[in-house]
């Protein structure tokens, strides 16, 4: 999976304007939110807390237009609570967006 940059930052572009500061802190924050989330993921052991934490990282990348981490968050709500796989995806595409990787 390739991080798209160019959806993300549109919608960033969108909300703060020519704002560089405001656009950074809201990527921080999307960045932190999608975090929180995966933490969640990984702790989750029943199919209730998996699936709440699933869908509020797909209900986040919906709301930025992250595709990549909206397909690892949907893939994620069809996998077991717990699947290595499932944490291994989200964890890249985010590497993606906090620049833990190059593009």
């Amino acid at each position: 999976m390739v991080y798209e940059a160019g959806a993300l930052d549109a919608t960033l572009a969108a909300a703060a304007g020519d704002d560089a500061a405001l656009m950074r802190e809201l990527r921080v924050a999307f960045v932190e939110s999608a975090a929180k989330q995966l933490d969640l993921l990984k702790r989750s052991r029943c199919d209730g807390n998996w699936n709440v934490a699933a869908m509020r990282l797909k209900g986040l990348a919906a709301s930025f237009h992250a595709e990549d981490l909206l397909i690892a968050a949907e893939n994620a709500l069809d996998s077991a609570p717990g699947e290595p796989a499932a944490i291994r995806n989200i964890e890249h595409v985010l590497d993606g967006f906090s620049g833990k990787r190059p593009f």
